[in-house]
């Protein structure tokens, strides 16, 4: 025998809300609303001072600050460059003393610094070309 429908009546399902749920977004709010007072209240940014030389009394453009700038990093630049041309010279000549240091020094080590003392001096003539053609 087939069984009948079940004339059973069920209580209606509970439907999701559609109404939405606005303690995260007030919560935002709140935050952000204590950010933008914090900014606020905060002291404004000065703009920065502007750059004048006082050397001499006589103040400088900031035009002329950069370019007295600019040429004071190029002569330490120089020196620098002057002080590895002469580490390289001196690297030559511990190099050319262990070349010909005879059994003392290891056979690989004797290559290099044979390599290194023919090189360096080479490498450190072409820096010094750069530097006068460029002063």
């Amino acid at each position: 025998m087939a069984k009948a429908a079940s004339s059973r009546i069920t209580a209606p399902r509970k439907m999701a809300s559609t109404k939405p749920d606005l303690r995260l977004v007030e919560a935002g709010i709140d935050r952000a609303a204590t950010v933008e007072a914090a900014v606020l209240a905060a002291a404004p940014v000065a703009p920065p001072p502007a750059l004048k030389h006082t050397g001499g009394g006589a103040s400088q453009t900031t035009a002329a600050r950069v370019r007295s700038l600019l040429k004071e990093a190029r002569a330490l630049a120089l020196e620098q460059v002057e002080s590895l041309e002469t580490a390289l010279q001196d690297a030559a000549e511990i190099a050319a003393e262990i070349a010909d240091g005879g059994d003392a020094y290891p056979v690989g080590t004797r290559e290099m610094a044979s390599r290194l003392a023919s090189d360096l001096p080479a490498k450190a003539e072409a820096i010094r070309a750069i530097v006068k053609r460029l002063h």
